[in-house]
């Protein structure tokens, strides 16, 4: 008990590891070893109280026993998983440069595509949980993040760290939940619970975690005038160091990058030699100027007005401007140099994202209305550009991103998102003044409304994924039975009352073994065997001089298999007795026959059963003994058989020409196959239909009938393909693909293609 009081796992494991990590690093590990055993102790209290409510609130039997199952091994495995995740930290310290994180293994891209189904492919839905994490972990964390990598690193100057090989990152912490989980023995539903688990108790414990290590390096005097995070791909400057500018290493209007690798004074560069920005700033005599304070003064006194726009109508940040930019007599007001590149580069950013086919036009025009609060941010704080973690531009990002499957409601309906949009949008035009926190604010809302909107469609899409997953199981059943049912009908003259009993009854039973034991199962063959020794028993062909003794000896067994059969799946009492006696005088009817016809040469041995002994004759039905005797006497007097009837009896159906999945692809280029084939799910595609436009997403690949399945926002279903008929929508233009990238990323990254391509022009 005294070990399990101690981090000893932590830091050991090999002692010769980490010995020459510097003193800082390894007081670090062994602070955040006992850190993060309370952390996850937390978590395993928290877990077991939060799946034991899911359970209760359980809408099926099926999630129910999910739940119960995480329940039970999280607890058998606590001690386990904790020593796991700890030991796998720990290496990711003492490995420092050459540590390889589990979640940063192959990525989805490198997954194969048939493998999409989130039901059949278990590694695969178990890489989106991780990966999500991830992001979700680096998102909300993103600034104490960069200022830890940037500490460490300063501590290992020679080691060039990946987000992968850095001690406590998201990636290093979501690999040791994988590696936890990768021995718990659930299936992939219960264990996606587990990680979900993770994903919602563990996100808001790692804010004060990242900022304890921060304090704890700066303490240790590493960077501790870093208040910001520095730029992600240049080193941290030891204190003292100047750059070439002279400005010092905090410098902060270049703190952080952009997407596209540019910092502010770049883009402002880019902005000057591709003649996209005007010339503010040296004004002349008689020219009124307006500095940075007075601008954004006046931005705050129209920031709020709708002024004359029409509902709904997307107004540009340039007609917003022209009031702004003169005074009362309509005299042209001069601007900043700096302050002009920052009106052209938020005007260009928001171009982009007013002209994104992806985003519904409503959703544009209230996005559109954050322009001017927009533009007061980037004129307060130029870190805006180079910052990928800051709150506007993240807000704007999880605005757009909410947006990408909206679609409008019918009169009188109402909208939730666009209410909390429309609400979020409201409150920044009316309290914005200066204060960023505003944003911080709202982003945190927003986030807790999505999520729990997420957490309802995504329990919506497993429901249709379950339901379709059974239905596609169900019609592989059925096929399977008719494939057993129908060529003994075809090849076989079967009595109609038989026919009905093998088409409803028996039909039933065979698709219900097969979606119990599966087709290759012993049992399924059983099946199949009792069904032909069935036919059979109503056909004997051919029929041979010991053919009425196979019968009598057969005929007991088969009956009793096929009572037992029918009260396996529960079929009505009533109905099985009178298709039993239905089948009785099937058979009799069947000595009757033999009686009146030739003999015929030796027949073949009737259809064995793994289950069939051998019943003497003395066990027949009294009935079909009865009727058989009587029918025996006097000897009969051979019958002929035409040939031609014979010939039909016994020749085999006809095959009809091959058509369907395989003429379906003549005409079908390779590369529209191939973008089918690489259509993941999750993703958001456009869809036209008579002439109307609907937007929905990729729930899930159903495997077992090769069926994409896309629903819309609502998470309800909209459309399935086949993957030929996806493939040929794709190459009609019937359909396009969404990015559901960042916004606001895709913008810069735009920008700043454009600006570089008009400078080369």
């Amino acid at each position: 008990m005294a070990q399990d009081n101690k981090v000893v796992p932590f830091s050991g494991g090999n002692p010769s590891s980490g010995s020459g990590l510097p003193a800082a690093l390894v007081r670090l590990r062994d602070a955040s070893g006992h850190s993060m055993k309370s952390m996850l102790a937390d978590f395993f209290d928290g877990a077991d109280d939060s799946l034991f409510e899911l359970a209760d609130r359980a809408a099926s039997n099926v999630d129910q026993n999910a739940y119960f199952d995480a329940m039970r091994e999280l607890r058998m495995h606590r001690k386990a998983m904790m020593l796991s995740m700890l030991q796998y930290v720990s290496r990711a310290f003492n490995d420092i440069g050459r540590f390889r994180s589990r979640s940063s293994g192959r990525s989805l891209d490198d997954i194969d595509s048939e493998g999409l189904s989130l039901l059949d492919h278990a590694d695969m839905e178990q890489k989106v949980a991780i990966d999500n994490m991830v992001n979700k972990f680096r998102n909300r964390h993103l600034d104490a993040i960069l200022m830890l990598k940037a500490r460490v690193s300063h501590l290992v100057p020679n080691v060039d760290l990946s987000d992968s090989q850095m001690p406590l990152s998201p990636e290093v912490i979501c690999g040791a939940i994988a590696e936890a989980c990768s021995d718990l023995d659930i299936d992939i539903r219960a264990k996606l619970v587990v990680l979900k688990l993770f994903d919602r108790l563990l996100a808001d414990q790692l804010g004060p975690f990242y900022q304890n290590a921060n304090k704890a390096l700066a303490a240790e005097g590493v960077l501790p005038e870093l208040k910001r995070p520095p730029t992600p791909n240049t080193k941290a400057r030891r204190p003292g160091h100047t750059d070439e500018s002279g400005t010092g290493g905090d410098n902060r209007q270049d703190q952080g990058s952009t997407s596209g690798g540019a910092t502010f004074s770049e883009l402002t560069a880019l902005l000057r030699q591709g003649g996209a920005s005007s010339e503010g700033g040296g004004a002349g005599a008689g020219t009124h100027f307006l500095d940075t304070h007075r601008l954004v003064d006046r931005l705050s006194s129209i920031q709020s007005q709708p002024g004359n726009w029409q509902p709904g109508e997307v107004v540009s940040l340039t007609t917003q401007l022209q009031p702004v930019l003169r005074n009362e007599s309509g005299q042209t007001l001069q601007v900043e140099q700096v302050d002009s590149d920052v009106i052209n580069l938020v005007s260009m950013l928001f171009d982009f994202i007013l002209e994104d086919r992806q985003l519904h036009p409503v959703m544009k025009a209230l996005i559109g209305r954050l322009q001017i609060p927009v533009l007061k941010v980037a004129l307060s704080d130029r870190n805006f550009f180079n910052r990928g973690g800051h709150p506007v531009r993240k807000l704007l990002n999880e605005l757009a991103l909410s947006a990408i499957g909206w679609s409008e409601k019918r009169e009188g309906q109402r909208d939730p998102l666009k209410e909390k949009i429309e609400a979020v949008v409201t409150r920044v035009l009316n309290d914005f003044t200066d204060d960023v926190a505003l944003f911080e604010e709202l982003l945190e809302d927003f986030s807790r409304f999505t999520d729990l909107d997420r957490r309802r469609r995504e329990l919506i899409e497993q429901r249709l994924r379950d339901a379709e997953e059974g239905r596609a199981r169900q019609e592989k059943a059925s096929e399977a039975a008719d494939a057993v049912i129908q060529p003994l009908l075809e090849n076989h003259d079967v009595p109609e009352s038989v026919v009905s009993l093998l088409k409803d009854a028996w039909n039933r039973y065979l698709q219900w073994l097969y979606l119990r034991e599966g087709e290759e199962a012993d049992r399924w063959n059983t099946g199949v065997a009792l069904t032909e020794r069935l036919v059979w028993s109503v056909d004997p062909d051919p029929v041979g001089p010991s053919t009425r003794s196979e019968l009598l000896r057969a005929i007991p067994s088969i009956v009793d298999d096929l009572r037992a059969a029918l009260q396996e799946i529960s079929w009505d009492p009533f109905a099985t007795d009178s298709a039993i006696r239905d089948l009785e005088l099937a058979h009799v009817d069947v000595f009757q026959r033999l009686v009146t016809a030739a003999p015929r040469e030796e027949p073949v041995e009737p259809p064995a059963s793994k289950q069939e002994v051998e019943a003497p004759v003395t066990d027949v039905p009294d009935s079909i003994e009865t009727e058989a005797r009587t029918s025996v006497e006097p000897e009969p007097t051979p019958v002929e058989v035409p040939e031609s009837e014979a010939a039909d009896r016994t020749a085999p159906p006809v095959e009809e020409a091959a058509t369907g999945s395989e003429g379906a692809v003549v005409g079908i280029a390779p590369e529209w196959l191939e973008r089918a084939d690489g259509l993941r799910v999750g993703s958001w595609i456009e869809l036209t239909r008579d002439g109307n436009k609907v937007r929905c997403k990729l729930a899930a690949f159903i495997k077992a009938t090769g069926k994409y399945i896309f629903v819309n926002r609502s998470g309800a279903k909209v459309a399935e393909y086949l993957r030929e008929e996806l493939a040929t929508a794709m190459e009609a233009g019937e359909i396009g693909m969404l990015d559901d990238g960042l916004i606001f990323d895709r913008a810069l990254e735009s920008i700043i293609d454009n600006l570089r391509s008009s400078r080369k022009d």
